[in-house]
């Protein structure tokens, strides 16, 4: 089927409870009988970094009414997964369904997402990810990502080495020295896409440690499109593993990850680690956005 003006797509902003901050992402709760093409076309007229599209979940899968496959698009490629649109449909779905558990089945694996309401009444999304990964980066990898970033090495913060980080997506991590250096984004889009498409990156993500507990985050994102994600959970999901993976933290922590302040788009993300399971959970609320 081709993209229609007849698709309903909700528009929700993740990490927030205010409309003007956090992550926009397009939702599509009957995405039954929608091709690939159809799902890039309705996702590049949305035009967030990310746009979920949900159908029937396989066979015997999850609890019925509260299990769903679920395919992420960028306005410019199909992405493995995505932690804000993640967090948005829970949230979306809740609102029709009631919170509680769901299940997602996705790409990369399966996810779950368990929606609660706090005392406020705002309701709250967790996302449990696939299992992490941390792997080194090369060389002339980490000197091409800095060449295109105008990063020089000496920007770099000795604590936190550059890695890949994956739960779910790939993504280069690499940490500023100062919240100057973060705060002061310029960068050659094409060359960092060129390099990030052959290295099967989905973002980079970009840190100041704050704290042990606090970080601030940006997340250039020129393979979707976008120059720069306002709140990215995929990455949050990644970097929780990474800091674990390196003994940076606890086997139990939380962590708090604030992005989106350097756009204008102010969102925060915790970042939960268990001690007994490797899978890190992501948490945010999340809002509709206005007509």
């Amino acid at each position: 089927m081709t993209a229609s003006t007849g698709t309903d797509v909700l528009r929700y902003a993740a990490f927030t409870t205010d409309p003007a901050g956090g992550n926009p992402a397009g939702i599509v709760l009957d995405a039954q009988g929608l091709d690939k093409a159809a799902m890039l076309a309705i996702a590049d007229k949305v035009g967030y970094s990310e746009t979920a599209f949900l159908t029937a979940p396989p066979p015997g899968f999850g609890t019925p009414g509260r299990a769903f496959t679920v395919r992420y698009f960028s306005p410019k490629a199909e992405v493995s997964f995505c932690g804000h649109a993640t967090i948005a449909t829970a949230v979306a779905l809740a609102e029709r369904i009631g919170p509680g558990e769901l299940v997602f089945a996705t790409s990369v694996g399966t996810v779950p997402v368990e929606v609660t309401r706090d005392e406020g009444g705002q309701l709250r999304a967790t996302l449990t990810s696939v299992e992490p990964a941390v792997a080194p980066v090369t060389d002339g990898d980490l000197a091409e990502a800095l060449a295109a970033l105008n990063w020089a090495a000496t920007d770099l913060d000795p604590v936190l080495p550059p890695r890949i980080a994956y739960a779910g997506a790939h993504h280069l991590v690499l940490a500023a020295k100062t919240r100057s250096r973060l705060a002061d984004l310029h960068y050659d889009f094409d060359r960092l896409a060129a390099l990030m498409r052959a290295r099967d990156w989905t973002t980079v993500q970009l840190v100041w440690r704050e704290s042990a507990q606090v970080y601030h985050v940006r997340n250039p994102f020129p393979v979707g499109g976008i120059v720069e994600d306002p709140a990215t959970g995929a990455s949050a999901a990644a970097f929780g593993g990474y800091l674990r993976e390196l003994g940076l933290v606890g086997s139990t922590a939380e962590l708090t990850l604030h992005q989106g302040d350097d756009l204008g788009r102010p969102g925060v993300l915790g970042v939960e680690l268990r001690a007994g399971d490797s899978r890190v959970r992501v948490t945010g609320a999340a809002v509709a956005l206005p007509d």
